[in-house]
């Protein structure tokens, strides 16, 4: 059997996961801040509850999808306009010039 090779991840795989774990980050900072201020008693409601953890969990994990999915897509849109350097603003119908038409 031949020795398989390890093959790079693909550009956009890379820039996915970066930014995914970036959401994550942003999720966590958004739910200790949750947490800190107290925000609707939400720390007095975990802290003496007996699934607090969890709730926590559940907390970060669904608000990391929703922080995932936008830092993603901005991430993407902006990159996506970095790429455009010609200056034309992305024209894709060529310049229309006049012709002469005979009559009949």
């Amino acid at each position: 059997m031949p020795s398989e090779q390890k093959r790079p991840l693909p550009r956009i795989v890379k820039f996915y996961i970066r930014h995914v774990l970036i959401g994550y980050g942003i999720a966590a900072a958004f739910v200790a801040m949750l947490l800190y201020f107290d925000v609707v008693r939400l720390w007095s409601l975990i802290s003496n509850s007996d699934v607090g953890l969890l709730a926590v969990f559940l907390l970060w994990f669904f608000n990391g999808i929703v922080f995932s999915g936008a830092q993603f897509s901005v991430a993407l849109l902006l990159d996506a306009d970095s790429d455009d350097d010609d200056g034309r603003g992305g024209e894709a119908v060529p310049q229309l010039a006049p012709i002469s038409v005979a009559r009949r």
